[in-house]
């Protein structure tokens, strides 16, 4: 039972039957002050600092009514509210006018495991770590003092990352100990778990609202996921086989083609050059203007309809900008759609790396529902798309005025204004759990309106922290705070500096999507540097394996859907939601059970052909020998094409996973 209690001229918070949050005159686990942030951006790489000046220690404390108390200074110049909910699900801490920082400590035990920060790439466990929650392009390679990150920030850029730069952060924590917190605050927010026995929470308000949660992993995971409603669900024809992603125009179609008779299971054709091309020194990119490009595809409405009648769909691309040199930017230049400049009523124009585009302002009702309803609504589903990648969502600036609020509490809200826009728009037509939109970027929220993330733009390599394995993490991590489905793009996507795929690298990401709830490639930034799909027999060979794989599962990932939409578990689990009592599943973070029935540890390094996997608890069989596996460590062969996955014998799908092999 939650409680707020005053004790030894302080208080505590109780939370699953202890004391997580004890503040003391002589141990202050709370403290406030007044910041001055400075931002910088350079096209969607943010840095934050700070210069605090903190107030006089919170030493006292009295009694201000039921599950409230009152912090103070000796002298009582500063004074801070504590309140905790009627029903005890939100602790609102409330500091004086004119501070606007707030820092907790709360407790922890020596063994204490905590996972949570919303969509993590580098790391699941949050001990030993500092966390800044704040959306942003998580950089390329993600490493400083390796090669492809210095390179990468070489420019003054900071566009390398590091272990915590995410397009999707999220300010909640999971405890080991049976207890969750999670901030209702889209400002800037630290989770700090560096020193032991301690999570600081960093919150860059005068107000931290703190909603609080008890109960087993598995339970706070659907908890977590409640919040919001239930997940919406995933279309049965994303479930059938792969979605191949091509941007070559009309070629698109020939290529298609070919991989369907080679054998390939095919749900969708998803081609984000539908609006067409950008060539940059980056590579390849789209022109932001989000309509049919009849140049590069002068037939497509045809092809559409005859690939639908086919059983196959048609996905683009689309993202909250829109192109200074597009047609659509004048219109809503015109209506006052975008968010303007500081000193001025023009439009702020962000550079997007050799070119600009404007921000459509989501604060704005009118800007909302009119590209709701003209761009997604009128020229993408009454067109004929079934699908699209909604990119981006974390580069709002800072700099700029808005229709509505502070961007410096908008920029986290961003993502999930641009999901909501996206899934007004699907439900205006009445086709939501039909239509297959994915996002990669997010903060808390969005899970009530994006049925799929996608990992982001990850390296086309087997790198720590930028490279295939980063996805498991992204899919763990995004699942235990409410996100039911993830999935990635087959074979990475940035290509820099020389690096390129090699033939192993695509085959295992190949392995990697047919036990993901959605199978999607992608050419990558440098499509003509690198290897595709179908660029030899072996590759063609490899796909067409992984997709009929993953089209035989279709029952089982249905079955994943519902079980989501119901309990609120996500499709690609964490092993301590089943076995919250085994500590040695505590720290995987490379490989997962599919459901409660099957076991997959994706091949996520160069060369491997064996890898050690933790089967927890129960019987296991191997999907490709049948061979039987007690729990523990085991060292098991992995070639190409048979990546380690074992399945639970007395599983209901018990026939469907062993006919994988047959």
């Amino acid at each position: 039972m939650v409680q707020l209690t005053p004790s030894e001229g302080g208080f505590d918070l109780r939370l699953a039957g202890r004391v997580v949050l004890r503040h003391r005159p002589e141990s202050l686990a709370i403290s406030v002050a007044s910041g001055d942030p400075q931002v910088t951006m350079v096209r969607g790489n943010f840095r934050l600092a700070d210069a605090p000046v903190a107030a006089m220690p919170l030493s006292q404390c009295e009694v201000a009514g039921e599950d409230a108390m009152v912090l103070s200074s000796a002298d009582g110049s500063v004074k801070l509210a504590a309140n905790l909910a009627p029903d005890a699900s939100r602790l609102t801490l409330v500091a004086p006018t004119g501070h606007d920082r707030v820092t907790i400590d709360f407790d922890l035990a020596p063994d204490d495991v905590l996972w949570g920060g919303g969509e993590q790439m580098s790391y699941l466990v949050l001990n030993g770590r500092n966390f800044p929650m704040w959306t942003s392009e998580p950089g390329v390679g993600r490493e400083p003092g390796t090669p492809l990150t210095d390179q990468a920030s070489a420019d003054g850029s900071f566009a390398g990352g590091d272990y915590w730069t995410t397009n999707y952060p999220e300010p909640t924590v999971l405890c080991s100990a049976g207890w969750a917190i999670s901030l209702a605050n889209a400002e800037y927010v630290e989770l700090d778990a560096r020193e032991a026995g301690r999570l600081r929470v960093h919150v860059w308000s005068h107000e931290a609202r703190i909603d609080l949660f008890e109960g087993a992993p598995a339970d706070l995971t659907r908890q977590l996921g409640a919040r919001f409603g239930s997940r919406p669900a995933l279309p049965e024809w994303a479930l059938g086989g792969a979605i191949v992603g091509f941007k070559q125009g009309e070629a698109s179609f020939e290529r298609l083609e070919a991989l369907i008779d080679a054998g390939a299971a095919v749900a969708g054709l998803w081609c984000e050059d539908w609006v067409g091309i950008r060539e940059t020194s980056f590579g390849r990119r789209l022109f932001w203007d989000w309509q049919w490009n009849a140049e590069r595809y002068p037939d497509l409405p045809a092809r559409i309809a005859a690939l639908k009648a086919r059983g196959i769909r048609f996905l683009g691309y689309v993202n909250p900008y829109l192109a200074v040199d597009g047609p659509l930017y004048p219109e809503a230049a015109a209506k006052g759609y975008f968010a303007k400049c500081l000193d001025s009523d023009e439009p702020y124009a962000v550079d997007f790396g050799e070119f600009h585009a404007g921000v459509v302002d989501f604060t704005n009702p009118a800007a909302a529902e009119w590209f709701a309803e003209e761009v997604i609504g009128q020229r993408m589903l009454d067109f004929g798309l079934d699908g699209w990648m909604a990119d981006f969502g974390e580069y709002l600036p800072t700099d700029l005025r808005l229709f509505d609020g502070d961007p410096m509490q908008e920029h986290n809200r961003w993502p999930v204004r641009w999901a909501e826009v996206n899934a007004r728009a699907v439900a205006s037509r009445g086709r939501t759990g039909d239509v297959l939109w994915f996002m990669r970027a997010g903060h808390t929220g969005v899970q009530a309106h994006c049925p799929l993330l996608w990992a982001g733009d990850q390296s086309v390599d087997f790198s720590r922290h930028d490279g295939i394995g980063t996805v498991i993490t992204a899919a763990l991590s995004s699942g235990l705070v409410g996100n039911a489905f993830s999935h990635s793009d087959v074979g990475g996507y940035t290509s820099l500096f020389g690096n390129i795929r090699t033939p192993e690298l695509l085959l295992r990401w190949y392995e990697l999507g047919a036990f993901s709830p959605v199978y999607r490639t992608h050419e990558g930034n440098r499509p003509d540097e690198n290897l595709q799909i179908d660029s030899t027999a072996e590759l063609i060979e490899g796909f067409v394996r992984c997709s009929r794989i993953h089209a035989h599962l279709a029952s089982y990932v249905q079955h994943l859907v519902a079980e989501a939409r119901a309990t609120g578990l996500p499709a690609q689990r964490a092993l301590f939601l089943h076995y919250p009592d085994d500590r040695q599943s505590f720290t995987i973070q490379d490989q997962y059970l599919y459901g409660a029935d099957m076991m997959v540890a994706p091949v996520i390094e160069a060369g491997a052909v064996m890898r050690k996997v933790y089967l927890p608890d129960g019987d296991w069989r191997h999907l490709w020998s049948g061979a039987d596996y007690a729990p523990g460590w085991h060292d098991v062969s992995a070639p190409i094409g048979q990546p380690p996955v074992f399945y639970r014998p007395e599983s209901a799908f018990a026939s469907l996973f062993a006919g994988v092999a047959a």
